[in-house]
């Protein structure tokens, strides 16, 4: 693990001296280098030092890398326009690297550390490459959020330690039955995830957020709660049958609305936003059944979403760059301008329904088992959230490649190759990995 470490701190001054291809270039290079280092395995493996990945970090780190790739390859308007490219490579490697550590620490305090620290490069990337003025609120709206809850995680864990002597994620399995213990270290997780009702600063720092920006916070940082959640729900078990339903029923309530919600947003960003909330709902319910169909389901359901909604965003970016505008109401009859793009644009808004044979499809199927197992009155959110789901997708489907389009369009281009490549490797990946999912559901 520490020679991918060595690797990231290794590009930091190649940021200031090499090109967007040769940068680019590196990160696809370390990301293939890090799938090699594969860890098919539910225990520790590939330990050095405070390092080590089991699956479930593994995924996570690899979506790290292949998304922050994809960040450079749609960001080819800063380098053109030399926006303090050099800059911008700078905070992209910063942050993966505190990615990188976050998701491979098998330390709870070092996790909750890089947590913290991969915040700040993705509030520069708002506030320093985002579009309206608006942006210093949003960016405030993530920070305050996150650390309005982080302070009382950090206590319980330096409680924690005082009392159990370790914060080694192997050595963690006491069951703590302290309410007040659980609420202050998990509610920072359900506010980056997010959970309905703490949820208002993700769709305001999507909209802000330039295309780097939504696409690292949709891609990775909302896994971050996930992740988090999934390492100290053990510690939590005898509260969690007595509480979780509580916060179960709010994220699947939280989802039905937002889809609602969806069906009447204009700007493509802020849909794409509040379906990721819809589909972290249901992440978050898995997770909180405490079953091993709810853990599977929602480490599917986070790749998945990670590939789908960032490549929706690459897609809304693409339209952005064209029109000046992100309004459903002049992105209009684009199938009669870009139909090779409308071809995308299905097969994205298709995936993010969970058709076949996407990804999406497996994590919902594994995360209905586990919350229907848990209380057959859930069936009706969860065909609620399914069938709304189903409709907003097919709403921006349909709303921004049928009718007449607009009239004060005077001058188009046509899509490039490396928009085309970054849309193929985002969706090849998420269709693809069906075909092995016995790696997610071994032990089902």
């Amino acid at each position: 693990m520490m020679k991918f470490l060595f690797s990231l701190i290794m590009l930091i001054p190649l940021c200031f001296i090499s090109e967007f291809w040769l940068m680019q270039f590196m990160f696809f290079i370390l990301s293939f280098l890090f799938f090699f280092n594969i860890s098919m395995s539910y225990l520790w493996t590939n330990i050095s030092n405070f390092l080590g990945n089991d699956l479930l970090s593994f995924s996570l780190i690899l979506l790290s890398f292949w998304i922050c790739s994809l960040m450079i390859l749609s960001s080819e308007k800063i380098f053109k326009l030399n926006n303090f490219s050099n800059l911008f490579l700078f905070i992209m490697v910063n942050l993966m690297l505190a990615l990188y550590l976050a998701f491979s620490s098998m330390n709870l305090f070092i996790f909750y550390l890089f947590f913290e620290i991969s915040l700040i490069p993705t509030l520069i990337l708002i506030i320093g490459w985002g579009y309206q003025p608006e942006r210093i609120e949003a960016g405030i709206y993530l920070l305050f959020y996150t650390l309005m809850v982080s302070l009382p995680m950090m206590i319980s864990i330096f409680y924690y330690y005082e009392k159990f002597f370790s914060l080694d994620f192997y050595f963690m399995t006491n069951d703590l039955k302290n309410l007040f213990m659980y609420l202050c270290m998990n509610f920072v997780f359900f506010v980056k995830m997010p959970m309905f009702f703490v949820h208002l600063w993700l769709p305001k720092a999507h909209v802000e957020a330039p295309v780097s920006g939504s696409m690292i916070l949709a891609g990775i940082m909302l896994k971050l709660g996930g992740y988090g959640l999934m390492r100290v729900m053990n510690l939590f078990l005898t509260v969690g049958m007595k509480f979780n339903f509580i916060f179960i029923i709010i994220s699947l309530m939280g989802g039905f609305f937002v889809s609602l919600m969806c069906l009447r947003q204009s700007d493509i960003k802020s849909l794409i936003a509040y379906s990721s909330v819809a589909h972290m709902g249901l992440v978050l319910g898995g997770i909180m059944t405490l079953n091993i169909w709810g853990f599977w389901g929602s480490l599917i359901m986070m790749l998945a979403h990670g590939l789908c909604s960032s490549g929706l965003f690459c897609l809304a970016n693409i339209s952005y760059e064209r029109l000046m505008s992100r309004s459903l109401y002049l992105n209009k009859g684009l199938i009669n301008i870009f139909p090779s793009l409308s071809l995308w644009w299905f097969l994205f808004s298709s995936s993010n329904m969970a058709a076949p044979p996407s990804l999406n499809l497996l994590g919902e199927i594994l995360l209905i088992n586990s919350l229907v197992s848990f209380s057959s009155i859930f069936m009706i959110f969860l065909s609620l959230i399914s069938f709304f789901s189903a409709a907003y997708s097919l709403f921006l489907y349909a709303f921004s490649q049928h009718g007449v389009y607009y009239s004060g369009m005077y001058s188009i281009y046509s899509g490039f190759f490396r928009e085309y490549l970054l849309l193929f490797l985002h969706w090849f990946p998420l269709n693809i990995l069906i075909l092995k999912s016995e790696y997610f559901v071994l032990w089902i």
